[in-house]
């Protein structure tokens, strides 16, 4: 990997980035049981963020503010809304959507397609946006932004599933959609919907003490694995430095996701009963990351595609007592409920290796990231151990980046071609 190739001894450097006041950042912490997972994770975030690309850094994190309200993420619309301010963004921008350039409102279609029916995403949204025109937007550009879109998205669902701690409230709400108790994988086995409850969870806040000293030492031994390997090592200006003045500024941030989003209703539907409207099921062996995503976006927004490669690779191979097997039925199941199939896997794996709660665990996560619109939050879920949990929800936040850039990369290559 061309990326960081000096090696240094990370762990200072991982301390300083992610312990502002002696406590990481809510993200971090949940994902540091897999040090090298996180050193991957960290390393692709603050490139699209905070590194050469071909938008401003006030446009990244408005971006990234408008990925985060499709999911209601308060945590990331907060978060974004500091950094967007302390980069020089316009604070009327935060009013809301309408207060934004017409070339941000633009990206709102798109965004809303990404975050609940990647499927929908066509070529003909692509040129509408690159468009010739006072607003257009160049390709390098777009494709910056999609891949903004797709990372904040799947990090919603890491957010939502990794608030284990809930409350019950009652809600008058009733969800929109069909109940995710059926899919592709289901069809054999005669699943129907299931009926929502009365009563929902309320997150709690992710934010904790965390012990700075297990973390060190965790880190310290990946990455003497990694230097025996001979892997690439974090350098110092690849972390996201979070100090205390960012994080008083967060918590003044706290901004109204609602503001940032239109059609409020849309949300995740069934590919699988949508045989109406004549949906194609997306071939991975006619369009893959590995032989098509990768080399088109690695040259239009160059290294992302090596830092992208480099978190399926480091999800794929995380230690757990997970079978390999399970893992793959996993990562198969969330592309399946997103209309993508693989014509080598036997999908009847997914029914014998996954039992229903982990199933409806999954797909809560992975299409209903939202607590004010998820019809599975009160269902009984199977228990998962802290550190499995952690696992499945890493798996199923790098199967939906990599399932909504499939879809993203593909409209691209076939504007491209058109």
């Amino acid at each position: 990997m061309k990326v960081n190739s000096e090696k240094e001894r990370a762990s200072p450097l991982c301390m300083k980035a992610l312990a502002g006041r002696g406590r990481l950042d809510t993200v971090s912490q949940q994902m540091a049981s897999h040090p090298q997972y996180l050193e991957s994770f960290l390393r692709t975030q603050h490139y699209i963020l905070y590194m050469d690309g071909p938008l401003p850094h006030h446009y990244r994190h408005y971006i990234a503010i408008m990925a985060a309200a499709r999911h209601h993420c308060s945590y990331l619309v907060s978060l974004h809304s500091a950094q967007f301010l302390r980069v020089g963004g316009d604070p009327l921008w935060l009013q809301g959507l309408e207060a934004a350039p017409p070339r941000l409102q633009q990206l709102d279609h798109i965004n809303k397609v990404l975050a609940h029916q990647p499927w929908l995403t066509a070529h003909s949204h692509i040129q509408a946006l690159l468009k010739p025109g006072e607003q257009c937007w160049s390709l390098a550009e777009l494709v910056q932004a999609v891949v903004l879109l797709a990372h904040c998205h799947s990090l919603c669902s890491f957010i939502f599933g990794s608030a284990s701690e809930t409350d019950t409230a009652p809600t008058s709400r009733v969800p929109r959609g069909t109940p995710p108790g059926y899919c592709l994988c289901d069809a054999a086995n005669g699943n129907t919907a299931l009926q929502p409850t009365e009563r929902i969870p309320r997150r709690r806040s992710l934010d904790s003490s965390c012990d700075m000293a297990c973390l060190r030492e965790r880190i310290q031994k990946s990455q003497e694995e990694r230097e025996r390997k001979g892997d690439p090592i974090l350098h110092s200006h690849t972390l996201l430095h979070i100090d205390a003045e960012e994080e008083e500024e967060e918590m003044m941030c706290s901004t109204d996701p609602s503001r940032f989003i239109t059609d409020p209703d849309f949300g995740y539907q069934e590919f699988a009963r949508r045989e109406e409207d004549h949906f194609q099921v997306f071939r991975v062996q006619d369009y893959s990351w590995e032989d098509h995503g990768f080399s088109l976006v690695n040259r239009l927004y160059s290294d992302i595609g090596h830092l992208l490669d480099d978190r399926f690779r480091s999800v794929a191979s995380l230690r757990s007592p997970h079978d390999p097997d399970l893992k793959r039925a996993i990562w198969n199941y969330i592309h399946c409920i997103y209309g993508i199939r693989y014509d080598d896997y036997d999908y009847g794996e997914v029914n014998q290796l996954l039992e229903r709660g982990l199933k409806l665990y999954i797909k809560a996560v992975a299409c209903y990231p939202d607590s004010t619109k998820n019809p599975l939050c009160a269902l009984p879920l199977t228990p998962l151990k802290p550190s499995e949990k952690v696992h499945v929800n890493l798996l199923v936040m790098e199967a939906r980046l990599q399932a909504a850039l499939l879809y993203a990369l593909r409209a691209i290559t076939q504007y491209m071609i058109a």
